[in-house]
């Protein structure tokens, strides 16, 4: 079930169902033009009998007229993240109660009344993130629209700016959501040099390009395939100042089978999101571009496809990396950390960024230590790692620091190489993973590595997302820029 929003003029007077906002102290003249007066009476009978309620709560009355009643309690101050919260367990209410059309009425207690607050921009928001749906495969569909109509006027600057944060974060869902036969990284980057046409600067590196330039770790991951392998930027501009950019690295596996060191069968199929690091930059890309932000900024993007062809790369091959550090190949299915060590170096070396920022679902172990509630942070920064943390508590999007420490380099060095790419003594799978990133850091940038194995994509959906792709990172890097930077 979709959501469409529908503003409405002042003047005309919605004839359907309606959702008005009241709080513990609300009094009869704030939803008395709302109602008839045996409805009003329903309403201070449900304040009544609610009044040691410390939850927000949603009920419909007269549910037994055509024109549903819905109440919306604010029992506390809500803050934007609890107001999207709030919008998505709206949009829920609807849809299990088969609401098609209603007219929301935006609380006229947002600034009466500040113990009771409620961002009515963030309520809407929360909504449109919770309602998002892929079927674009499905050939019967049946999807259910629900309206929600409200006033313009009811509707702050901010709109615009969500509005952008919004299509980013369902862009990284779209793209996360498609199958591999239709995002390969062919395709994938025919995508991206449209978004030239929102004010990106977009700039293909496509294989011959990245031979004469030595990317060899990112292209020896994607010779076993026959779709092509390319590292493309996205430059977005809105600082005149010309100050140093924010730089985001993503990684961009369009489908993972392993390699030569091949998965097990079972849940191969997930593989086709192991591309979700890139996504969540293009959406943020995308979204800086549409909300015009006051920045400067480039997303990074290493497109490939790990496949176990005739010309796939071997385990025990030595490769010589973009930064001129050469890495032994124990295995073929540790391929990320190959694709980013190019990027990262590449990133570095060409943008020299106030900071780096890496996303990647890297390893399988993150999701054993902190499951599907926190995305793994390293850093060799305290401050871009608190800036971090504090952004993702704001839109619940967390992440949570793990060490890094030479000590854990040993397990990385190579007999034949200037190192390997799996740690096979064992343990620390993740901090590993991310010391082997940390090398090809060469001069010292501020830089952040986010393993989003657990979050990118969900089996049972979230507070502000269905099951499937979340999106997650595009709203916390957002939050991170708007913040600190802009």
């Amino acid at each position: 079930m979709s959501l469409k929003i529908n503003y409405l003029d002042q003047k005309k007077k919605p004839n359907k169902n309606k959702a008005i906002f009241v709080n513990l102290d609300s009094k009869i003249s704030t939803f008395e033009a709302d109602s008839d007066d045996k409805t009003n009476q329903k309403i201070i009978n449900f304040l009544k009998s609610n009044k040691n309620t410390k939850q927000n709560k949603i009920i419909s009355l007269n549910q037994d007229f055509d024109q549903k009643l819905i109440v919306i309690l604010i029992t506390e101050k809500n803050d934007e993240l609890k107001s999207e919260k709030l919008g998505a367990k709206f949009f829920d209410f609807t849809m299990r109660n088969e609401i098609k059309d209603i007219f929301i009425k935006s609380p006229s207690f947002e600034t009466s009344q500040k113990k009771y607050a409620i961002n009515f921009n963030s309520f809407l928001h929360g909504a449109e993130l919770k309602s998002y749906e892929f079927n674009l495969y499905k050939t019967s569909k049946k999807n259910k629209i629900v309206n929600f109509d409200i006033n313009k006027k009811d509707l702050s600057q901010k709109t615009k700016k969500l509005d952008a944060i919004l299509k980013g974060v369902n862009y990284t869902r779209d793209l996360v959501s498609e199958p591999g036969n239709i995002l390969h990284p062919d395709e994938y980057a025919k995508r991206l040099i449209k978004l030239k046409q929102i004010g990106l600067k977009v700039t293909v590196y496509d294989e011959k390009k990245l031979k004469q330039i030595g990317c060899n770790a990112l292209l020896g991951v994607g010779q076993g395939s026959i779709k092509g392998s390319y590292l493309i930027t996205m430059e977005w501009n809105g600082d005149k100042s010309k100050s140093k950019p924010l730089a985001f690295v993503g990684k961009g596996v369009c489908f993972d089978t392993g390699g030569i060191s091949l998965k097990p069968a079972k849940f191969m199929e997930d593989m086709t999101y192991d591309m979700a690091g890139s996504a969540v930059v293009v959406g943020l890309m995308k979204s800086l571009a549409l909300r015009k932000a006051k920045i400067n900024a480039v997303g990074v993007v290493a497109l490939v496809e790990n496949m176990p062809g005739g010309n796939a790369q071997r385990p025990g091959d030595i490769v010589k990396s973009y930064s001129g550090k050469t890495i032994e190949v124990l295995n073929t299915d540790a391929e990320g950390r190959l694709v980013l060590a190019d990027a990262l170096t590449f990133t570095e070396k060409k943008f020299k960024p106030k900071f780096i920022i890496d996303l990647a679902t890297l390893t399988g172990a993150i999701i054993v230590a902190l499951g599907s509630e926190y995305a793994g942070l390293f850093s060799n920064n305290d401050k871009l790692s608190k800036q971090l943390f504090d952004s993702g508590i704001k839109v619940d999007e967390k992440v949570w620091r793990l060490p890094l420490n030479k000590n854990y380099d040993k397990l990385m060095d190579s007999k034949n190489a200037d190192m390997q790419n799996i740690n096979y003594i064992g343990g620390a799978s993740s901090i590993t993973a991310a010391q082997f990133l940390q090398r090809f850091i060469l001069n010292k940038t501020p830089w952040a590595h986010l393993d989003i194995a657990g979050m990118a994509f969900s089996k049972y959906g979230g507070a502000l997302n269905q099951s499937g792709a979340t999106g997650y990172g595009v709203r916390l890097l957002n939050k991170l820029v708007e913040d600190n930077y802009e």
